[in-house]
């Protein structure tokens, strides 16, 4: 019975160092064989692709992932940020400008070992230490040509883009490739400067209200007068028409009166009349027609 526990004891000693020894590469990392000690220690130049190695004492296995990778420093922890790991940076007058901002980036997969020899660390540690300063100081250094309003306003985009063509020049010859390095919500801006635009903000939507309103005057008096201008057209066109109807009525009156005439002359046998109403010293015809 005490045998067979030894053995037993021994079986479990046995399996549980062969399982020390051995490492895996899971699928999407590439791993990085270092020797800790001895003439050859330091990192072996060969990659080691997805799959399971048995390990010496002397070696242990570091796990490079080579899918993209994404971190955002943030100020507020709910964000994911156990830290207050939000950027500050310097604008031209010398403000001070607080903000959020994110990269995502991979590993170079024939490259892996280059980083490690370079940083000596992990991917965890590579982020959080190095590409954090480098993306820190690329920022401080283009934000430190721009004025506080460009920044604010349509020179944010120039600013994120020169940030992450600096970052990606000094990462280029490494190994680590930027895909992207993007602000996260707004950014913060000292008081008085938050002030002072709300306030240019203000008068300009005021200003716009006063020209809106004076358009909208300008227009209604144009109304006003095409109205009015129509109006007078439109009672001058009435009084032609009633004038001409008038002048061709007149017209018709007159000619009626010569035809009367006409008849009556044509009738007229040359005999005055015996008898004429008093105050009538001629015949009823007209003869100056």
């Amino acid at each position: 019975m005490i045998n067979k526990m030894v053995l037993w004891v021994v079986f479990g000693f046995i399996f549980g160092v062969l399982q020390g020894c051995m490492s895996s590469v899971p699928a999407g990392n590439v791993g990085v064989l270092i020797n800790k000690v001895g003439g050859d220690k330091g990192v072996d130049t060969e990659e080691k692709g997805p799959g399971r190695y048995w390990l010496t004492w002397n070696q242990e296995m570091f796990l490079f992932p080579t899918f993209t990778q994404t971190q955002v420093w943030t100020k507020d922890k709910a964000e994911g940020s156990p830290n207050d790991d939000s950027m500050t940076f310097q604008t031209r007058e010398g403000l001070d400008v607080n903000t959020d901002i994110g990269i995502t980036y991979h590993i170079d997969p024939t490259k892996v070992t280059a980083v490690f020899q370079k940083y000596r660390k992990g991917v965890d540690e590579i982020t959080h230490n190095y590409l954090r300063s480098m993306v820190r100081d690329a920022l401080s250094r283009t934000a430190s040509t721009q004025p506080i309003e460009s920044v604010y306003g349509e020179g944010k985009a120039s600013l994120i883009k020169a940030t992450q063509d600096l970052v990606t020049q000094e990462t280029a010859g490494i190994g680590i490739v930027i895909e992207n390095i993007y602000l996260v919500g707004s950014l913060r801006l000292p008081d008085v400067v938050t002030h002072s635009i709300n306030a240019k903000i203000a008068a300009t939507q005021m200003a716009q209200q006063r020209e809106n309103e004076v358009k909208q005057s300008e227009a209604e008096a144009a109304k006003a007068v095409a109205v009015a201008r129509g109006e007078a057209d439109s009672r001058l066109i009435v009084a032609e028409a009633e004038a001409k109807a008038i002048s061709l009525k007149g017209d018709a009156i007159n000619k009626n009166l010569k035809l009367i005439d006409l008849a009556a002359v044509e009738k007229w046998n040359g005999t005055l009349p015996q008898y004429m109403l008093s105050g009538s010293g001629t015949p009823f015809i007209n003869l100056q027609h």
